[in-house]
């Protein structure tokens, strides 16, 4: 009998505790719904994020998956590389400056932030990432896919460097005339950053 009643206490601990952490999680999910919608939404629309992911959409039109597989190779090898064509492309592009102001403005809570097409391949970024080719990853499926005003928030990842809590963020990119979704943006998040 007494096993079974602290069994039963332990099921129900496990329980309440882990209410606790979704309540948390929750919570969390909101609050960077909630900056996201108010700091990030309004550029979105700017005519540099639109007019680029325009280009890029019609330039990438006739991309097979075997194309979009040899750019991502060559941007991955490029990334360690002394010369970084491909890379510098982007980054030196209109849309990476405007998104580099955004970062700076925003006081270290963003930690990076990149445009992808409807492709998932990058338009522009604040930041060298790690590979081209997004759309393989949740960060566009579930938002480029998910449709107009889709909000992605992934899991709180401790970055070793820093130590500080950070969050990824995917918000769809529609078209202001047409309403079609054009691409995504993805934004690193400083927890810690936006908690205080």
């Amino acid at each position: 009998m007494y096993r079974r009643i602290l069994t039963v206490a332990a099921v129900f601990y496990g329980l309440a505790l882990g209410a606790t952490t979704v309540q948390g999680e929750e919570a969390h999910v909101a609050e960077v719904k909630k900056y996201v919608t108010a700091n990030v939404v309004p550029w979105l629309n700017d005519k540099i994020v639109i007019e680029a992911l325009k280009a890029q959409n019609i330039k990438h039109a006739a991309l097979t998956e075997a194309d979009i597989l040899k750019l991502d190779k060559e941007w991955r090898a490029q990334v360690d590389a002394p010369s970084k064509p491909l890379i510098e492309s982007l980054m030196k592009n209109p849309l990476s400056a405007f998104l580099s102001t955004k970062k700076a403005e925003s006081k270290d809570l963003l930690t990076e932030i990149f445009v992808m097409d409807d492709k998932g391949l990058n338009v522009g970024q604040s930041d060298i990432t790690s590979d081209y080719w997004q759309g393989d990853e949740a960060k566009w499926q579930k938002s480029f896919k998910a449709g107009a005003d889709a909000v992605f928030v992934d899991k709180v990842d401790k970055d070793e460097s820093t130590q500080q809590l950070q969050v990824q963020v995917s918000v769809s990119i529609k078209d202001p005339e047409t309403g079609k979704v054009i691409g995504a943006v993805t934004l690193g998040i400083n927890v810690d950053q936006l908690s205080s």
